[in-house]
């Protein structure tokens, strides 16, 4: 049986428990996907020889260790935010190929997001503002894409940044992401978008070594979307374990 040995979000279960299938394993219970534990509960209860207990040990406790970090990470940065601020992590597209779709439902499975918007949009970040020479020129760009909300990544690197926000905001970028980790950036877009009277019409984002615990602090600060990376997609693995109990002995300590 397999059991996770501090609370947690449950995450990879359903492929955990599509491995479990294909080593030919007879699963009894395998908790559903979502699941917040508390330590030391059994979350998957299965039977299978020698060779099939150590092939699962070692290919299905790190679907869930990993996964499981992840979502608790995210589900305690959801907590966190009250509701009051989106909870997004972009990070996992720098991941491996091979883990980006497990990372993106893990992030889903703790109630974030692994998009910056739910609708289809275009991201002009700091590269594509390069090639182009400047944020209205990216804008520019962008008109093509008429069915599309514009999202500009502000970073106070071609001009300041309350320049870059009044760029942004007068030539059709809807969410205006502050990535410099700077909070009073976020207060000179905020003004700034006040002064010119679109502040109820934009989105403000905010990214750049956003820390969890900080989250507190963050709200009431006029921030719509938080970014958050390395805290979530970096999370540390779970620590659980996989203790194997002989059917003779079954039931004597109720397992």
């Amino acid at each position: 049986m397999l059991l996770f040995q501090s609370s947690r979000i449950i995450a990879g279960a359903q492929n955990a428990y599509n491995t479990l299938k294909q080593l030919g394993l007879e699963i009894e219970y395998f908790v559903s996907e979502g699941t917040e534990v508390q330590p030391e509960t059994v979350i998957a209860r299965f039977k299978g020889n020698p060779k099939q207990i150590t092939q699962a040990e070692e290919v299905v406790m790190g679907y869930l260790m990993k996964t499981s970090g992840i979502a608790t990470a995210t589900r305690r940065a959801i907590n966190l935010a009250e509701g009051k601020i989106r909870i997004v992590s972009g990070a996992w597209k720098k991941m491996p190929s091979e883990m980006k779709q497990l990372i993106r439902e893990a992030i889903a499975v703790g109630g974030g997001s692994f998009r910056i918007l739910d609708v289809p949009f275009v991201y002009l970040d700091k590269n594509y503002i390069r090639m182009f020479g400047s944020i209205v020129e990216a804008l520019k760009s962008a008109e093509v894409f008429s069915d599309r909300y514009k999202v500009v990544q502000l970073r106070g690197e071609m001009k300041d940044i309350k320049e870059e926000a009044i760029e942004a905001a007068t030539n059709g970028a809807y969410v205006l992401m502050v990535d410099t980790g700077k909070i009073s950036d976020v207060k000179i877009v905020n003004s700034t978008l006040e002064e010119l009277g679109v502040r109820k019409e934009k989105l403000v984002a905010f990214a750049g070594g956003v820390k969890i615990n900080a989250i507190p602090s963050y709200l009431g600060l006029g921030i719509d979307i938080l970014d958050i990376g390395s805290e979530i997609v970096d999370a540390p693995l779970m620590d659980m374990k996989l203790d194997v109990i002989s059917e003779g002995k079954e039931g004597e300590d109720g397992t």
